[in-house]
């Protein structure tokens, strides 16, 4: 098999190119890194040596690519399927790589970083920072129940690339600052991504390992 996909399962990064892979039911190969394994950790690095998930392997281009929406734009152009997830029409397209980049960098980063506190000894966590990603996920939650109102998805009516960078971002925002019984829209937005069969998937592979996540 020609793609092979380096992935944690817990990797929220991991579960959006997961989500592109079986919107389209792309055939690849699985391949979960244990990076507490010395062995298994040296062979990633040697791979690509910055250390992070997700790494697309495509042997049949003897290529390796890191980086999670550059992963799915790069699937949409060599292993296109049935969904597009990056619009051809270009005023649709940047609208989807904007509500892309908003998650990433206004959902995935702060909740990311309250996660990382939790993750160090209690004398070396910076409460400050903590609050500080806090307001910034209040704040992104509060500009997308403005933007989601009238929406079926991210980006306006058709599944995207958008779409798939807000499941993990919000699964894993709500456990740690809860939106749920205060932004409506965002609320029936992430409703209507859970019960995604794509996304569905994704969390039911996961549902072993949610245990260890520290939220």
């Amino acid at each position: 098999m020609a793609l092979k996909l380096l992935y944690h399962p817990l990797s929220s990064y991991c579960h959006k190119v997961l989500i592109a892979l079986y919107e389209n039911e792309t055939a690849f190969t699985p391949s979960l890194v244990d990076l507490m394994d010395d062995k298994q950790r040296a062979d990633f690095l040697a791979l690509w040596p910055v250390g992070k998930f997700p790494v697309l392997v495509d042997d049949k281009r003897d290529l390796v690519i890191p980086e999670s929406t550059v992963i799915i734009e790069y699937l949409g152009l060599h292993y296109p399927g049935p969904v597009s997830l990056v619009p051809a029409e270009p005023e649709a397209a940047w609208q989807v790589r904007r509500v892309d980049r908003f998650f990433d960098l206004y959902v995935m980063t702060p909740m990311q970083s309250i996660v990382a506190d939790r993750l160090v000894p209690e004398d070396k966590r910076n409460p400050s920072s903590v609050d500080a990603a806090k307001q910034r996920l209040k704040t992104s939650y509060q500009l997308l129940d403005k933007d989601l109102a009238g929406k079926t998805w991210a980006a306006g009516e058709a599944f995207s690339m958008a779409d798939c960078a807000a499941a993990p971002a919000l699964f894993y925002a709500n456990n740690v600052v809860p939106f749920t019984d205060t932004h409506e829209n965002v609320t029936a937005y992430f409703e209507r991504l859970l019960a995604r069969p794509s996304y569905a998937r994704v969390l039911k592979e996961a549902e072993p390992y949610l245990a260890m996540f520290p939220g």
